[in-house]
């Protein structure tokens, strides 16, 4: 008798872990999929603008006459702004974002290459994005600025942004929800990382001590990291500890 109770609580015990395994999987994955959303629309935003760069592109050449240099820049230009919306589509995971930017920067300066070529300037030397919002396009100087909590450092602005700085006046920063609020880019926390990286990752000068910081990365990133795994174990012992808990209430009327 005492035998078939105990491989009867065995028994209890394999399916409360695999049920508490699969709510935690679930959990895992309803978490990646609230991630995604919202890094996939900024994706999505970017790729939209730079598809009515390429418009106003268009307008400013319309009539005048393209050599090959330059219909190669603007076909450059036009294959990137294809991949983005090819990859911003099929984006699975936050991660993914870097290859969408990584393709943007490229496509942003083939761009200007062509805007030189027509002007007869010499091609433009390769700059980051704006820091403030990449959608301004290459910067044009490094401007100092402290962000809010952050340490002093140089970055990228463009030419209106770089303005604003040296005028004392707020630059206009691309923001993200993060909750209920709306928060630079690089406030948002782990997810909107490759997001700057696939933009600012081939810049060397770009402090990625001081970029982590600013996105509560490093050993902020690791604590996150572990904290979501220590909340889905937690998930899954918590089940199974609510599971025996629930087979010994059962046997509270046998006397062993």
């Amino acid at each position: 008798m005492e035998m078939v109770l105990l491989l009867a609580i065995l028994g209890g015990l394999v399916a409360v872990a695999v049920g508490a395994g699969q709510t935690s999987k679930r959990r895992q994955l309803e978490r990646a999929a609230a991630e995604l959303e919202p890094v996939k629309r900024l994706a999505e935003e970017d790729v939209t603008a730079l598809g009515v760069e390429l418009q106003d592109l268009d307008i400013d050449m319309a009539g005048r006459e393209l050599g090959p240099g330059e219909n190669a820049d603007y076909q450059r230009a036009l294959d990137a702004y294809e991949a983005s919306k090819t990859a911003a589509a099929g984006m699975s995971k936050p991660d993914d974002i870097r290859h969408v930017t990584e393709i943007l920067e490229d496509g942003r300066y083939a761009m200007a290459c062509v805007r030189a070529r027509v002007d007869k300037l010499p091609l433009p030397t390769r700059r980051p994005p704006c820091f403030f919002d990449p959608r301004h396009g290459m910067s044009v100087a490094d401007v100092p600025y402290v962000p809010p909590g952050g340490t002093l450092r140089d970055v990228p602005a463009c030419q209106l942004d770089a303005e604003r700085v040296r005028a004392g006046a707020e630059p206009d920063i691309r923001k993200v929800m993060v909750g209920s609020q709306r928060v630079p880019y690089w406030q948002g926390g782990r997810a909107y990382q490759p997001y700057a990286q696939g933009y600012f990752g081939t810049f060397g000068p770009m402090d990625w001590m001081f970029m982590g910081m600013m996105f509560n990365g490093g050993f902020g990133g690791l604590g996150d990291g572990i904290g979501a795994m220590g909340e889905g174990m937690g998930d899954m012992f918590g089940g199974i500890g609510d599971g025996i808990g629930g087979m010994f209430d059962g046997f509270d009327g046998f006397d062993f």
